[in-house]
């Protein structure tokens, strides 16, 4: 690893300290800076803005969900519907313990303005991983599904639930898990051979 991406992963890692503890609004480069030890103009010669930080902090967070989630679909011996769920169960874990306070909703709400691509390609992620939990079904003959990206694409839709952070606070996590079995119950009714 070259030494400006070690300097680029500081600047994150220093970033995201300051951000989930005073807040994305709060936060100044020069803040961020004088963490580091440096000029805010060195700053600017690893990220333009602050904005182009927080969205190198969000990828990095939805990078290692998305990690998290591939581990799930990468699991043996699983059914597919074992599959669903524990992928479901996971992502509700996920938010919980990462997203469930303001200052990361206050993060995530202006990387979803600023650079939808970066939540465009989640979901496209996410989607793949769902199709391949599908996939899995249909060659075990578990499932039935003739067009496996628009079904994925419709589960990822019933689920968004759980990945919203300004869900949270409406339901306890047990509550969330409760839901989320439900759902995944009725997906199966819909995927499972007949």
């Amino acid at each position: 690893m070259k030494k400006s991406d070690l300097k680029q992963i500081e600047i994150i890692d220093a970033a995201e300290r300051r951000f989930l503890d005073i807040g994305y609004n709060k936060t100044t480069m020069a803040e961020i800076a004088e963490d580091l030890g440096m000029s805010a103009a060195n700053l600017y010669r690893f990220f333009k803005s602050k904005q182009d930080i927080a969205a190198a902090c969000a990828e990095r967070c939805l990078a290692s969900r998305g990690e998290c989630l591939k581990g799930i679909v990468a699991q043996q011996p699983m059914t597919a519907a074992e599959k669903l769920l524990a992928f479901v169960l996971e992502d509700i874990r996920y938010t919980f313990e990462r997203e469930n306070e303001p200052k990361v909703n206050e993060l995530i709400s202006i990387v979803t303005r600023e650079h939808k691509e970066i939540v465009l390609s989640n979901v496209e992620s996410q989607c793949a991983l769902i199709a391949e939990i599908i996939e899995q079904g249909n060659a075990t003959g578990e499932f039935d599904v003739s067009d496996v990206e628009k079904t994925a694409g419709a589960i990822y839709s019933s689920l968004t639930l759980f990945e919203i952070p300004i869900f949270l606070p409406l339901f306890s996590k047990e509550q969330f898990e409760k839901m989320a079995r439900d759902l995944v119950e009725l997906l199966l009714l819909g995927l499972n051979k007949r």
